[in-house]
């Protein structure tokens, strides 16, 4: 996949745990399944009262590990949790890219990816579009003073499928079909941040998001993403 071979690292960067099975499950599954290691970062996570069920981190941290177990997700951690950090993302955007270029265990420095998948630009979430422009900002080409992912690509959340004034078009297509069963089953470890019907975090609108992705390259489900460097 993306010319990598066996061995090979790829980090996710998700600004909460369950990001990264919404927008790319698939893709890290099938990356896991070729024999890439693939690490994710989830930013924030937060206990906190909100619509539908209260959020408790105790119970984020435990989905989030059953998720990445089920994905194949070698190293997995979540940055900043139920911290003033965790609640204003928007206020530690410098300490964020330092996190993403330097930090401590999963960060360009530590890790030297091949690849970076960050959430896309035009998201619809506040904290997505800081963790995108840290993301972006961390993976600049820098020569030899620091490592830089060849490949950066961007991936969008259900929600900004249908509620996004600047959405980008996507460049890259990832065929999951082999692997969507691998991610309905890591979704299903975020049971309690889903939702029912016609909401975009419904499964059967995830799976809706993935086949029409699927359409525009001939598979039956697919993940789309946005290209911000593919170096060869």
């Amino acid at each position: 996949m993306f010319g990598l071979s066996p061995g090979d690292r790829v980090l996710a960067v998700a600004p909460h745990p369950d990001d990264e099975t919404l927008g790319a499950g698939g893709t890290i599954a099938r990356l896991a399944a070729a024999g890439i290691h693939v690490h994710v970062l989830a930013v924030a996570c937060l206990t906190q009262p909100r619509w539908g069920t209260p959020t408790d981190s105790r119970l984020r941290h435990e989905e989030f590990n059953a998720a990445c177990d089920v994905l194949g997700v070698s190293g997995r951690r979540i940055a900043w949790s139920d911290d003033h950090r965790a609640g204003h993302l928007a206020g530690h955007v410098a300490e964020l890219v330092r996190l993403i270029e330097a930090g401590p265990d999963l960060s360009l420095a530590a890790l030297e990816p091949a690849a970076l998948l960050i959430p896309a630009a035009g998201a619809v979430h506040q904290d997505h579009q800081v963790v995108h422009h840290a993301g972006y900002a961390a993976a600049r080409p820098s020569g030899a003073l620091r490592h830089w992912p060849r490949m950066v690509l961007g991936f969008h959340g259900p929600e900004d499928h249908t509620w996004s004034r600047e959405f980008p078009r996507p460049s890259v297509w990832v065929d999951v079909t082999r692997t969507a069963v691998v991610k309905d089953k890591a979704l299903e470890c975020y049971a309690r941040e889903l939702r029912d019907g016609d909401h975009p975090r419904s499964l059967d609108r995830i799976r809706a998001i993935d086949a029409a992705a699927g359409a525009s390259c001939g598979a039956e489900r697919a993940e789309a993403f946005v290209a911000y460097r593919m170096a060869c």
